[in-house]
């Protein structure tokens, strides 16, 4: 297979120091709604920390089976409330009809919420992994974009699998897919974690191919634990160097916080030298490490830059 005319740009050579990362690098992070009080106390001074680095926008995931549902509309709310942070509320068709959606969708819109983003969702646990929808609701992510477009005028994101939905078909049918939920008005998608640069290149190369030309956004994970992202990695190839990379780190959680930055750092360096601006991280309610990969990528907060 030919190489991506994105990779021919990439060589040890010509990426350049991080520090030359600077001016055009736009990034956005996502956040989880808290469960408890030290939870939440955790969650707003990672969004405190982050803020000064003027994100696009921040977004707020929603527990299978809309588990987390009224927690995430009350951490979007006090968002939109409290910060001058654009909020993206996550929401799913799983376990929920048409009307109690678009009830959803019209409570988002009158607290000022303006960005979804529309997923199908994972089943809940008792389903054993298979999706049912509802008898009266929204059948497919596709489905739920086009109720949400016709609902009110939300910039509306949606999921993207660089290395295959694990449902999906093919990687054929999975790309139709995306191009489903793109024509029925979504703006821009977010890339699931990935580790390879040519891995994102060569779907960025299928995704123009097949007509998508909205945004693409990496979707970055720092790597807080080896262990945990083998749990959450499910279709997404864990290079053999990055084992090797983390191995003996799973009890020392400063040299691996130190490393896995660098690492994803590293990654987003890459990306940006095949064309990349724009990055989503998968922050994990922790800032530190979000922060350390900004700094990077010369990424300053607003008040101190010059």
């Amino acid at each position: 297979m030919a190489d991506s005319p994105h990779l021919a740009n990439v060589s040890a050579a010509d990426v350049p120091p991080f520090a030359a990362m600077t001016g055009d690098v736009r990034v956005s992070f996502e956040f989880f709604p808290p469960k408890t009080d030290a939870m939440e106390a955790q969650l707003w001074d990672a969004i405190g920390a982050l803020a000064p680095l003027d994100p696009a926008f921040v977004s707020v995931t929603y527990g299978a089976g809309g588990s987390t549902r009224e927690r995430t509309h009350a951490t979007v709310a006090r968002l939109v409330r409290e910060t001058a942070l654009i909020p993206a509320a996550h929401l799913t068709c799983v376990g929920a009809s048409r009307g109690e959606i678009d009830e959803i969708a019209d409570r988002y819109w009158e607290a000022g919420v303006r960005h979804i983003v529309a997923l199908r969702g994972d089943p809940p646990p008792a389903s054993a992994g298979q999706f049912v929808p509802h008898p009266d609701g929204y059948v497919s992510a596709a489905d739920l974009v086009a109720g949400l477009a016709a609902r009110h005028p939300f910039d509306l994101s949606v999921s993207a699998y660089p290395e295959v939905h694990p449902e999906a078909l093919s990687a054929e049918a999975d790309l139709d897919n995306l191009k489903r939920k793109i024509d029925a008005g979504a703006t821009r998608a977010i890339t699931q974690f990935f580790f390879s640069p040519d891995i994102y290149f060569r779907f960025i190369d299928r995704v123009l191919a097949a007509g998508i030309t909205v945004p693409v956004l990496p979707g970055i994970m720092p790597v807080t634990s080896f262990a945990g992202i083998r749990r959450m990695s499910g279709n997404t190839t864990i290079p053999d160097w990055l084992a090797a990379t983390f191995a003996g780190l799973d009890d020392r959680p400063g040299p691996r916080a130190l490393v896995a930055a660098v690492v994803a750092a590293d990654l987003c360096q890459r990306l940006y030298q095949g064309g990349a601006r724009d990055f989503h991280f998968y922050t994990l309610n922790r800032a530190d490490q979000a922060y350390a990969i900004c700094q990077l990528l010369g990424l300053r907060p607003q008040d101190t830059r010059s």
